[in-house]
């Protein structure tokens, strides 16, 4: 297994891309936290005492998700792409374990640039609020510290999730596709869906998945962790959906 795994690792540090989509994930996420910290007043004043200086802050996981989700897909698509799942499969030929090291170095690499972006957003985002006269936040504050780490989990927990519907579908574009459409328009759908099925929606990413980066209290979603640890599980599932169609699927 640590063979399969620096073998992963090395495949993805070689690749330019990676770190671009690093780059690209950086830049995008804290160019997003000073325009919106800049643009806080506005925002203050509508939310009033709902105001959330630590959510407001880490706004940058919308866009930060589908960057961290596209490094996910490449890592499996590319090498479908190109043949080289082959050649993958025959230097390991265990499918499972192949999967396993790609999940391991996708999780690694994902929770810390994503909990690396959560805590500059933060840190930028926060004196930039209080140059707007703003309320902010420290991160001794109560709940703070727990909402910022949360972001971090969430964004990695987004990445396996586009590592499993890489598997699934096997092309770039249509994983890309999927997890947009996960992500952003099943909310955006919510309000559709007949009642007995909005306890779906209780642990569906950038819903119930993100309420943990809150700091403020949130009546439609009173139990935070409970639905990040139910985004969890539906990433889990995706994972083991990926897991068997990898061992009985021809490459």
């Amino acid at each position: 297994m640590s063979h399969a795994i620096r073998s992963e690792w090395i495949k993805l540090r070689s690749l330019r891309s990676t770190w671009y989509t690093l780059g690209c994930l950086f830049f995008v996420g804290l160019g997003i936290t000073a325009l919106s910290s800049n643009r806080s007043s506005d925002a203050y004043a509508q939310a009033g005492a709902d105001w959330d200086p630590t959510r407001h802050s880490l706004t940058a996981y919308i866009v930060a998700q589908l960057i961290l989700g596209v490094l996910g897909i490449l890592i499996v698509t590319s090498e479908f792409a190109t043949g080289l799942m082959r050649t993958t499969l025959t230097a390991t030929p265990r499918r499972h374990r192949v999967l396993a090291a790609k999940v391991l170095v996708a999780a690694a690499v994902a929770v810390v640039a994503g909990q690396v972006l959560m805590f500059a957003a933060f840190l930028i985002g926060q004196p930039l609020l209080g140059r707007q006269g703003v309320p902010n936040a420290a991160l001794g504050d109560p709940g703070v510290l727990r909402a910022v780490c949360a972001g971090g989990l969430y964004l990695a927990l987004i990445a396996l999730l586009a590592v499993g519907l890489g598997v699934l579908v096997r092309a770039t574009a249509g994983a890309l596709a999927t997890l947009v459409g996960i992500v952003f328009l099943m909310p955006a759908l919510a309000g559709l869906f007949p009642s007995w099925m909005r306890g779906l929606f209780d642990f569906w990413p950038t819903l119930g998945g993100s309420a943990a980066l809150a700091t403020v209290p949130d009546p439609d979603f009173p139990h935070p962790w409970w639905n990040l640890a139910g985004l969890c599980a539906g990433v889990l599932g995706v994972l083991a959906a990926a897991f068997a169609v990898l061992r009985q699927r021809d490459v």
